[in-house]
């Protein structure tokens, strides 16, 4: 018999061949006993492939068929392995996961997932061709390892991978199915919004020239659902409301309203429900402040044709209504109209009700309306908020607050103090409003001392930050016992803690846009506040020079008018404190010191003049409350002969004047 003999290659290749065999046959029996369950012996199989060795290989046989498929041509030199069997190994490595994830082994399971994507991202940096690998399953099992990985980097509690496995997952030109990334970048959406994990920097290697890089998790995950929304709105996935719910979360933490609205008008029509669209772009401008904009459209979504009885509308309107004066009587129709359609359903919704109607009464009753109408809404507010308030068993702190204002403007000081000392109870004595309402409750009392121990207590409690409205309420306290230097003092520190927010505030001025411009309105009040302190003392150059730093603030101010004039009427320059008044009627029309101050102005020039009258009463529409205008409506009266008028005016100015606080109550 002749001897067969063997060139030293095809002894070579016939090794290779046994050794491929070998790790295809380790393949296929893992593959088996996972099926049977056999999660162990499968195991224990698969780890007997050599992955290293392989990992060589299989790049090569991947760059190979790529070139190949490029060229369109059969002369290629031969790949060390088919694609088949770069598929049946792929299959071997995912399987060999899902084996280590079942027994716990998160960290060993991803690694091995992880291996799938190193090899095919190495060995085609430029994305895998359409239809590669699709006749052994190849790109079946990469997109499986592509979504199991982040999983698996969760369960084994490493937040840092688990981005880095999403954004790889976005980023690489994986041949992904639509639904299978659609629902990769949606998981990846809810694991930055609510995961509580630390930002990781994106990868600069996937940056385009001039494109926008997210600097946190928000911003990543804004952008990631605005992206879904254009895939939506191009109609190349479905839609899907849960995009809309995590964009609405997203957008409201970070304080952009505006662009939750505009997102929500971008929207396909008939994507949502019409009724649902105008109610939620309402919340967002709402919430963004412009509560015109948003009672429109409550309007519209509580016309007849609409739905008049849509409940969470009517809570929002009677809301905003509430909080402005000026909308004070749509307020009551709004807030009628909720609790009509609750019918005792929701006591919790009830319960805001009858606090948004007590609300808009107050401010209903305050208005040019006859005295017994007055008495009515005023009886009513009380009632209404009364009822509220027993509704919750005491226990709601937006309750009790209003509850309070409206016994301290009835002057019924006692129940006033009791609601408020709840209401900071409730607040876990961490609200500032709370504090300040309690001030000045006993400020009205004239119990200075307490209101100032008060105040001392609150600035214990509460950061640098929430300091202003406090000292600027013991400032006015120090001014109604005479003490103007104190008061000179606190101003000065006040100003210093108003320097510091506004440095703090200009390094990051997109966040806290709210916040800047509540500082700014608080410093110019500040400096109109110390600018008629400096009047009072006839300090006339330091008073122009708050009144100076004001203007380069708020360029527009009847306050500052009204400084002025009052500057120029100490000097006994009355046609021009007359013309600073006028200028400051001119930029608010309802400025109730200015109508006062004109009145007062008129009244040395034609003590008879019907345009006095006009101007008292004028201020007393818009502030019935005002001592000053009762007084002078008084010697007008007086004036002109009907003393039983000037009477009954000069009693109201005392009753107020006694009982009045350093500041408003609200």
């Amino acid at each position: 018999m002749r001897k067969c003999l063997c060139s030293p290659i095809e002894l070579v290749a016939s090794s290779q061949s046994s050794a491929f065999n070998n790790q295809e046959a380790r393949a296929l029996l893992g593959r088996d006993e996972y099926q049977k369950g056999n999660i162990e012996v499968a195991l224990h199989v698969l780890e007997g492939i050599d992955i290293d060795d392989l990992t060589l290989k299989i790049k090569t046989s991947l760059a190979k068929s790529r070139d190949r498929r490029k060229r369109h041509s059969r002369n290629y030199a031969a790949s060390p392995m088919s694609i088949h069997v770069v598929g049946l190994l792929f299959e071997a490595f995912f399987v060999k996961a899902k084996c280590l994830q079942v027994l716990g082994r998160f960290k060993e399971a991803a690694q091995s997932c992880k291996v799938i994507l190193d090899i095919v991202e190495s060995s085609l940096p430029e994305g895998l061709p359409e239809n590669f690998g699709a006749d052994c399953n190849l790109q079946a099992t990469l997109s499986n390892a592509v979504e199991l990985l982040p999983e698996l980097w969760k369960l084994a509690d490493c937040p840092r991978e688990v981005v880095l496995s999403y954004r790889r997952a976005i980023l690489h030109k994986w041949s992904l199915g639509v639904e299978t990334r659609t629902k990769i970048q949606k998981e990846f959406v809810v694991f930055l919004l609510y995961s509580g994990a630390e930002s990781v920097p994106p990868n600069l290697r996937y940056q385009r020239e001039n494109s926008f890089a997210p600097i946190n998790n928000m911003e990543e995950a804004i952008l990631i659902l605005m992206i879904l929304l254009r895939q939506v709105s191009l109609k190349k996935i479905e839609w899907d409301p849960s995009i809309m719910d995590h964009l609405s979360f997203a957008l409201s933490v970070s304080g952009d309203l505006t662009a939750l609205a505009d997102q929500w008008k971008e929207l396909l029509p008939g994507t949502v429900n019409r009724r649902e669209r105008c109610h939620v772009l309402a919340l967002c401008y709402h919430g963004a402040g412009k509560d015109l904009v948003a009672l429109d459209l409550l309007r519209k979504l509580l016309s007849s044709t609409e739905d008049p009885k849509h409940v969470p509308a009517l809570l929002m309107a009677s809301k905003i209504c509430c909080e402005n004066p000026n909308l004070a009587k749509d307020g009551i129709s709004f807030a009628r109209r909720l609790l009509e359609n609750l019918n005792g359903k929701c006591d919790q919704l009830e319960t805001l009700a009858h606090c948004f109607l007590g609300v808009s009464l107050s401010a209903h009753s305050k208005l040019a309306i006859p005295n017994s109408e007055r008495f009515e809404k005023q009886s009513e507010a009380l009632h209404s908020l009364v009822t509220a308030s027993r509704m919750t068993r005491m226990r709601d702190p937006r309750v009790l607050y209003y509850l309070s204002l409206e016994y301290a403007e009835h002057r019924k000081f006692d129940a006033a103090l009791h609601y408020a000392e709840c209401f900071l109870e409730l607040e876990a004595e961490s609200n500032v409003k709370g504090w300040l309402l309690l001030a000045r409750i006993l400020s009205a009392q004239k119990q200075f001392l307490d209101a100032e121990s008060i105040v001392d207590a609150a600035l214990d409690q509460t950061g640098i930050w929430d300091q202003g409205d406090l000292l600027r309420t013991k400032a006015k306290m120090k001014i109604a016992q005479g003490q103007l230097r104190s008061a000179q003092k606190i101003y000065s520190r006040l100003f210093g803690i108003l320097k510091v927010q506004r440095q703090t505030i200009g390094s990051r001025k997109d966040l806290y846009k709210d916040y800047r411009d509540r500082t700014r309105k608080l410093e110019v009040e500040v400096l109109h506040d110390l600018a008629y302190l400096y009047i009072s003392v006839s300090c006339w150059h330091d008073a122009e020079a708050c009144l100076s730093k004001s203007k380069a603030i708020k360029l527009y101010s009847a306050s500052r008018c009204h400084a002025i004039g009052t500057m120029y009427e100490a000097k006994g320059l009355d046609k021009d404190a007359l013309q600073a008044f006028r200028n400051a009627l001119d930029i608010e029309p309802g400025h109730v010191p200015s109508l006062i101050s004109t009145a007062v102005v008129l009244r040395r020039g034609n003590e008879s003049d019907p345009a006095i009258r006009s101007f008292l009463m004028d201020a007393l529409r818009h502030d019935r409350l005002n001592a000053s205008a009762w007084y002078n409506l008084g010697i007008f009266h007086k004036t002109n002969g009907t003393i039983l008028d000037a009477t009954e005016c000069f009693q109201a100015a005392n009753i107020l004047q006694e009982s009045a606080p350093v500041e408003p109550f609200r």
